[in-house]
């Protein structure tokens, strides 16, 4: 997970069409601070995802190569906490509603899209990747206060038994 922080949040594309990612790359690079990463190959992103820090995942449904949902599944296996968006055009609309039980999507975002819709969607996607970073960082200091705790029990156990 990227550290907000310090780096702006990564989101990589997938579309089998040009068109379609140059829209979204430029769109979200004029109007966002977040860093696009974007593919016309499913297998080359997936690669991608497995090797770097992602914030968050827009796919296209309908792709030769390999359709979005099992892409955005295959995204879940490796890196389940990175929110999934997939992008349907009007007839997929319904499969695309499964699809967010199924694999677990964060949001559908219709074709064509409303830029705003879209900015706040991301946004919305990225600020649930920030807190469940924020979560894990807190369960962690709570499980390794605990460990402290039962350590210092057992020395004050032994100090007085």
């Amino acid at each position: 997970m990227t550290d907000t922080a310090t780096t702006p949040p990564t989101i990589v594309i997938l579309d089998d069409e040009e068109l379609v990612i140059t829209s979204l790359q430029t769109f979200l690079d004029l109007e966002t601070p977040y860093r696009t990463v974007t593919f016309t190959s499913a297998k080359l992103a997936l690669q991608h995802i497995r090797d770097h820090d992602v914030d968050l995942v827009i796919s296209d449904y309908l792709m030769p190569e390999m359709d979005g949902i099992t892409f955005l599944s295959q995204v879940r296996e490796l890196k389940p906490d990175i929110p999934r968006i997939i992008l349907t055009g009007y007839a997929d609309k319904e499969n695309a509603i499964k699809a967010i039980n199924q694999v677990g999507l964060f949001q559908y975002i219709e074709k064509p899209w409303d830029n705003e819709d879209l900015h706040v969607i991301v946004r919305n996607g990225l600020e649930k990747m920030q807190l469940l970073k924020k979560l894990q960082m807190k369960v962690q200091e709570i499980t390794k206060a605990h460990a402290e705790l039962n350590t210092l029990n057992q020395e004050i156990i032994r100090a007085f038994a």
